[in-house]
């Protein structure tokens, strides 16, 4: 049983949500939020595997709560919610270490599966198309952020064309066939990446990337659609 709470200051969207979940067998709400500091206790009293959470609210915003969450020892998997595709708060979020994001008009067949991808720490981007999208407008627009010399010289090269191919939106399959090796050789390599990098899941490689310079931002079809 998947373990979810809800963020979000308009009582109507929780319950809109709560009912799609709780319509799965695989998942309950465990609790609802109307603000940050509320998700931040609320996560705290109870489990949960995977917390939505708005971006804008009012009194402590999500960003902020979801540093907050992201620095427990066992936090939840963070995705945001937004009703816009292209919100630069949703890009400092995924800075701070959320998993990815969903609008809120998405199909529920949608978010179901999104909650599912991130309860099982899934190698796939959320929202794939609009994440990449967002990243790229943002990174491109703000400066490299200084990347120590020991996270990118511990990098072997295979390392660094697998850690490029996650920024352009491959899937490990696509990797697989791109680099002419095995898909568990993939997941190895990401999962080097992860513990190197000292990151916490896929979305985060495609921002560092982004962010280091490593990965193009000028280029769209450097991103798969």
């Amino acid at each position: 049983m998947i373990n979810i709470a809800i963020a979000d200051d308009q009582e109507l969207v929780r319950s809109g949500i709560r009912m799609i979940l709780e319509g799965e067998p695989d998942m309950q709400v465990a609790g609802e939020a109307a603000d940050g500091q509320q998700a931040f206790e609320l996560v705290q009293q109870v489990p949960v595997d995977v917390l939505l959470m708005d971006v804008r609210m009012p009194g402590e915003d999500g960003i902020s709560a979801t540093r907050r969450i992201l620095a427990q020892p066992t936090p939840p998997r963070v995705l945001m919610l937004t009703t816009f595709d292209l919100d630069e708060y949703v890009y400092d979020s995924l800075r701070a270490g959320a998993s990815g994001f969903l609008l809120k008009d998405m199909p529920g067949e949608d978010i179901v599966t999104a909650v599912r991808q991130a309860a099982r720490g899934s190698d796939s981007l959320l929202a794939p198309a609009v994440t990449r999208r967002l990243i790229q407008r943002f990174a491109g627009s703000r400066p490299a952020t200084p990347t120590p010399p020991s996270q990118l010289t511990g990098l072997t090269h295979r390392e660094t064309e697998v850690l490029r191919a996650v920024a352009r939106g491959l899937s490990n399959a696509e990797i697989a066939a791109h680099l002419f090796i095995a898909e568990t050789t993939v997941k190895t390599h990401i999962a080097r990446l992860l513990m190197k990098l000292s990151l916490r899941d896929r979305v985060q490689i495609v921002v560092f990337a982004y962010e280091s310079g490593l990965a193009s931002t000028a280029t769209p079809d450097n991103l798969a659609p």
